[in-house]
């Protein structure tokens, strides 16, 4: 591939960028003035460069299907750890199966950006980023590493709910209903009052936006400087319908324990907000705020460094899911 054309910055698609704006700059890499171009072929494209990446994964602890690396900044360069560095940023190159590879990292980015944007969801701070030889890449920096490059304790739900390959299967992540994750979150947080809405809407968001790959590891909680723990910022949001064929919901019972899901799927919404103990007037604003700023939706999709065929479906699934949630 060809290095694109930048027109819109690749960290806040905000217009007339060619390369990230000091916005983008500052969330990302504390201001320091980064490319956008990785000084590195893209894996596989030669005989070095793999040898580079293949040890680099051999240091990661993030699992996962997708090919991830681990990367750091030194000085204003972005380059992969070396054996008994921290990484401070996961690097996700286009993976080598599913419909429109090559299209994965920029819908990965389009997908964060709208929920950070345009529904203000704390999310972990994200770009698009490009091999040398024009290839597209995901970064997302560590929200677990802090600024000492210590890390916080971090646990995803399905560790939480003690479900691991060895007692659930290699289905393992898949098992269950959201329900489950408010159970837990009372279990953990604390402060679950405050941080039960905003699972809610991250769920209702993954919903409207087809992310149909939102599993159990996909959600986690994260301790604060009071050793308390509350929900991460959100991580792995795309329209996955665009690479696999996948269901409405990533968990095999969807939304709700079988005995309760009943009803067209915004009353399940309404449902699972009652059940997890939400207000009724937070149910209504979560709803009232995902299903509004049509405008902004489109404007970053828009935008994004999608293909103009894959804007297009995007757009499409997000009407398609938005009509849903409108109906009575």
């Amino acid at each position: 591939m060809s290095l694109p054309e930048i027109l819109f910055c690749p960290g806040t698609l905000r217009e007339g960028n060619s390369t990230y704006s000091r916005s983008a700059l500052k969330r990302l890499f504390n201001g320091k003035k980064v490319s956008h171009i990785l000084p590195y072929e893209s894996p596989a494209t030669n005989e070095i460069t793999d040898a580079l990446f293949e040890e680099n994964q051999k240091m990661m602890s993030i699992s996962g299907v997708q090919e991830k690396f681990s990367v750091l900044l030194d000085k204003n360069k972005l380059r992969l750890i070396k054996e008994g560095e921290q990484g401070q940023y996961i690097l996700k190159p286009k993976p080598g199966a599913g419909k429109h590879p090559e299209m994965m990292p920029a819908n990965e980015h389009l997908t964060m950006q709208i929920a950070r944007q345009v529904f203000n969801i704390e999310t972990a701070e994200n770009a698009l980023i490009f091999f040398h030889n024009g290839d597209p890449a995901y970064i997302t920096k560590r929200f677990d590493v802090k600024d000492d490059n210590t890390k916080r304790a971090q646990e995803d739900f399905a560790a939480l709910a003690l479900r691991t390959p060895q007692t659930h299967g290699t289905n393992y992540k898949y098992l269950g209903n959201y329900y489950e994750l408010f159970e837990i979150m009372k279990k953990f947080v604390p402060a679950y009052r405050v941080e039960a809405p905003k699972l809610l809407r991250l769920l209702l968001f993954n919903y409207l936006f087809s992310n149909g790959d939102a599993h159990l590891k996909n959600f986690s909680l994260i301790q604060t400087e009071f050793e308390d723990y509350i929900l991460s910022p959100a991580y792995d949001l795309l329209n996955s319908r665009i690479h696999i064929e996948d269901k409405d919901f990533a968990l095999d019972n969807g939304l709700l324990p079988p005995a309760q899901a009943k009803g067209k799927v915004k009353e399940q919404f309404y449902k699972l907000g009652e059940l997890a103990g939400i207000n009724i007037k937070l149910i209504d604003g979560i709803f009232s705020k995902l299903t509004s700023r049509k405008e902004e939706v489109l404007r970053l999709i828009n935008h994004s460094y999608l293909s103009e065929k894959l804007k297009h479906n995007y757009e499409q699934a997000y009407f398609s899911r938005l009509k849903k949630l409108n109906r009575e």
